[in-house]
């Protein structure tokens, strides 16, 4: 009869850990749903700014071509050619990050994919950005002799305040394009970080 008691008692508390079990389980499994959500969500932010800044990148670039025009041929006398040379440098930046975003950012679903292939597509992403400098800075580099020449050739009253306002230009420009290019990377970085540290429990 003693035995029988034991036993009994025995069955129940096993099945009352077994309980505990189960719903310490399910509550873990609800906070790993809840931290994932949040990551995402944190990750689909960083993806979304970039994807802004991007967008921004390229009207500024596009609307350089007819500003160039205004600026170098008709106020500053420059050469037609330079304009030129200077709208397909703004067009070849302008494609290469659409390129870019195209490829890498613009996915819907991106958040809700696959996060090896999500984190293959920003360590891909991460990488052209960075890369992009070895064509990027000889390419102004160039772009500024280039200007520098036209400045000695327009032999005007303001070749001076030409030369001077391009330089100080060219400097707020590298500054700013340094920033922006360094946030961008800190955020690849920030969303690869974060889907290692989803899957790190996987």
């Amino acid at each position: 009869m003693n035995n029988d008691y034991q036993n009994t008692q025995t069955d129940m508390e096993l099945e009352n850990m077994r309980q505990q079990m189960n719903t310490l389980k399910k509550k873990l499994e609800q906070q790993e749903i809840v931290n994932d959500q949040m990551i995402r969500r944190s990750m689909k932010k960083n993806a979304d700014t970039i994807t802004r800044r991007y967008y921004m990148l390229m009207v500024i670039g596009l609307l350089m071509v007819p500003y160039g025009y205004w600026a170098f041929v008709k106020l500053s006398n420059f050469s037609v050619a330079f304009w030129i040379g200077t709208s397909i440098l703004m067009l070849i930046c302008t494609g290469a990050t659409y390129y870019n975003m195209q490829h890498n950012l613009s996915d819907s679903n991106m958040m809700r994919n696959n996060l090896v292939e999500v984190r293959r597509k920003m360590a891909r992403a991460k990488k052209f950005d960075a890369d992009w400098l070895f064509f990027g800075i000889p390419a102004i580099l160039l772009w500024f002799a280039w200007f520098v020449y036209e400045v000695n050739q327009s032999m005007g009253d303001c070749t001076n305040a030409l030369f001077w306002g391009g330089c100080v230009g060219g400097i707020i420009g590298a500054i700013i394009g340094f920033k922006i290019h360094f946030k961008t990377q800190r955020q690849y970085q920030e969303i690869i970080d974060q889907i290692e540290d989803i899957t790190a429990g996987e």
